[in-house]
C-alpha cells in the first residue's frame, strides 16, 4: 500500500553545493516538507565535513560573534599532542570538542514533488553557541498563512529544539529554544484543539525508561505544558531502543494520523503508525503493530548509517494522496507514496 518511487533516491550529496569552500557534503537527508503557492518545498538537513590536507586533522565549526555565525574550518597536524580523535564522530582539540560533521537546513524546490533544485545557501544555519553542533531535522507545519518550523539545534550542551517562522520561504524569523536539551522530534499541530497550540516531542530518558514520544500544549508557540506520555518503545525488534515523532500529524475523520519512527535491533530504523483522538490528542487511539516501512532497497541498506529510514516531512493533497519524504541512510531524501484512506486501513 506505500509505493517507493521509481525515481528514488530524488536527492544525493553529489546534487548539494557546499555552503563554503573546504567543506563536502556527505549527506542530504531528513527533509520537512511544504507547499508554497505551486511548488513542494523541502527543508533538508545538510551534512559536511572538511577535507584535510595529508597527515592532517579538518573539522568544521562555527564561530560566533554580534553578526551570528561564520562556518570556519579547524585544521591542525594528526600528530599534535593536544588533538585527541574522539571516535568516527569528531576530535577533540586542546580540550574542546568538534564533531566530524556539522548541518543547516537548506531548501530544495520542486514543481512536480520528484525533481528537485536546491538551492545554494543555507536557509537555517548555526547563529548562536546553543547551535554550535549544527542546526538539524527540521519540521514544518502552516498554521493560518505562516509556516512554522522546528529544528534540533546541537551544542555542547546536547541536543534542543528551536523554532523558527516563515511566510515565504525567503526570509526566515529566529524564535529560540522552545525545548531544552535534551528535546528533539518535536512537531506542531497543523491547527489549534481546544483554543490550544499542540504538539509532539522527545525527551531522551536516562535511569528509568527509553525516549518515548510525548504530548504538550501552548497557547503561545513558546512556553509549553500539560506534558504527558503517549507511547513508549515496544519490546521487539522494530522499537527496542526508541521512538520518535516524525512530520506534523494528519488530520482525518478518524483522527490525528501520525507517521513516527523506532529504533529497533542492530540500530535499525523503520516507520510506524498512531492514531490520536480529534478532540483530545493526548488519547491514543490506535497504534500499528507493523512498521509500514522497512529498510529494504540498497539506498536504504547500504550508505553512511546503514539501514535507516526516517521520515519528518509529508504532504497530504487535497485528494487524500499522501507523499512522505524521508531520509536513507543519513544520506539522501526518497519518496514513498501512499494514501490516507490507505494508512488508516493499515490500523
Amino acid at each position: 500500500m506505500i509505493k517507493r518511487h521509481s525515481a528514488n533516491p530524488l536527492i544525493e550529496p553529489k546534487s548539494v553545493k557546499p555552503s563554503r569552500e573546504g567543506y563536502r557534503v556527505k549527506g542530504a537527508f531528513n527533509a520537512g516538507a511544504a507547499e508554497y503557492h505551486d511548488e513542494i518545498i523541502l527543508l533538508l538537513r545538510v551534512a559536511e565535513d572538511c577535507v584535510a590536507g595529508e597527515g592532517s586533522v579538518a573539522v568544521p565549526y562555527y564561530r560566533f560573534d554580534s553578526g551570528g555565525g561564520h562556518a570556519e574550518i579547524l585544521e591542525v597536524r594528526a600528530d599534535d599532542p593536544d588533538v585527541r580523535l574522539k571516535d568516527t564522530r569528531g576530535v577533540v582539540y586542546k580540550g574542546a570538542d568538534y564533531l566530524s560533521t556539522l548541518s543547516h537546513i537548506r531548501l530544495a524546490r520542486s514543481k512536480d514533488g520528484v525533481t528537485f533544485t536546491v538551492d545554494e545557501k543555507p536557509f537555517i544555519y548555526p547563529i548562536s553557541p546553543s547551535e554550535s553542533f549544527g542546526a538539524e531535522d527540521a519540521r514544518v507545519t502552516k498554521i493560518d498563512d505562516v509556516y512554522y518550523i522546528t529544528y534540533t539545534a546541537v551544542s555542547g550542551d546536547g541536543w534542543a529544539t528551536a523554532l523558527a517562522l516563515t511566510r515565504d520561504f525567503q526570509a526566515v524569523e529566529r524564535k529560540g529554544i522552545i525545548f531544552p536539551p535534551p528535546n528533539k522530534d518535536v512537531s506542531l499541530f497543523p491547527e489549534k484543539v481546544n483554543g490550544k497550540y499542540c504538539a509532539l516531542h522527545r525527551p531522551h530518558n536516562e535511569g528509568f525508561g527509553k525516549p518515548s514520544i510525548w504530548y504538550s500544549e501552548s497557547t503561545d508557540l513558546l512556553h509549553w505544558g500539560n506534558h504527558k506520555c503517549l507511547i513508549r518503545p515496544r519490546d521487539t525488534i522494530w522499537e527496542e531502543q526508541k521512538i520518535g515523532g516524525g512530520a506534523a500529524p494528519i488530520k482525518t475523520d478518524r483522527g490525528w494520523l501520525e507517521i513516527y519512527h523506532g529504533k529497533g535491533k542492530d540500530q535499525l530504523y523503520s516507520l510506524f503508525l498512531l492514531l490520536l483522538d480529534l478532540k483530545d490528542p493526548s488519547k491514543v487511539l490506535k497504534r500499528g503493530e507493523e512498521p509500514i516501512l522497512i529498510p529494504k532497497e540498497p539506498y536504504e541498506t547500504e550508505g553512511f548509517f546503514p539501514n535507516v529510514v526516517f521520515s519528518n516531512g509529508v504532504i497530504t493533497k487535497a485528494d487524500g494522496s499522501i507523499k512522505i519524504y524521508y531520509g536513507a541512510c543519513d544520506e539522501t531524501v526518497c519518496l514513498a507514496e501512499t494514501s490516507v484512506d490507505e494508512l488508516l486501513s493499515m490500523l
